[in-house]
């Protein structure tokens, strides 16, 4: 079941109300692409007032728009969480990256970590509208609200890798802290310092629990 629409935070899939006005300045594909699916995606950027910072994704990779989207048109909340059980058609579970979210269900679920897919595999899985190819990377967002020890990170990022790899794929895991968010494969380096993305813009930071 989706969450309540509120508080939504980055990656979140957000379902337009019916009625939902056009976003101002958008090119002409958003609403093709928003007839087909009315489905948007929470980005990592301050409020604008009420207003939720959004993202459309159209049919071709180049085809994105950011937005801006007012709460009370928010039919429906979809966190990854809530799309990590769910099954795609079944004349699509063979796409790589589907088989690797299924093997993906029980590495993560070891860690004892909140997790969820997101991109394109969220997308349809929320959606129902076919949107991973055969080529497509698995993303996923992993919860961390306390430290993850890097030597455990470095395990993780070795079993998705190879898990990945079996699948003829490769996947982008996303670890969200509660303020901020960074990418496993560059936590896994032990003694590196790691791009953290803010609401309000990337910065370096070796402990990134520290600086959020």
């Amino acid at each position: 079941m989706p969450h309540e629409p509120h508080e939504p935070r980055p990656h979140d899939l957000l379902r337009l109300a019916p009625g939902a006005p056009p976003f101002a300045d958008a090119p002409g594909w958003v609403a093709a692409a928003l007839a087909r699916a009315p489905f948007v995606v929470v980005r990592r950027s301050p409020r604008a007032g009420a207003a939720i910072a959004v993202g459309v994704r159209g049919a071709a990779r180049h085809e994105r728009f950011g937005a801006w989207l007012e709460p009370h048109w928010i039919d429906a909340r979809f966190a990854p969480e809530d799309l990590r059980g769910r099954e795609p058609d079944p004349a699509r579970r063979a796409l790589p990256a589907f088989a690797l979210l299924r093997e993906v269900a029980a590495i993560v679920g070891e860690c004892g970590l909140d997790w969820g897919p997101a991109g394109s595999a969220g997308f349809e899985l929320a959606s129902a509208m076919p949107t991973i190819t055969s080529a497509s990377d698995l993303d996923i967002v992993v919860r961390a609200p306390a430290p993850l020890p890097r030597t455990d990170a470095t395990a993780l990022f070795d079993a998705l890798s190879h898990a990945a790899q079996r699948a003829g794929t490769r996947i982008d895991v996303q670890i969200e802290t509660p303020a901020a968010a960074f990418a496993l494969a560059e936590f896994a380096r032990t003694g590196l310092r790691v791009m953290l993305r803010h609401a309000d813009g990337p910065r370096l930071v070796a402990d990134p629990w520290a600086a959020a």
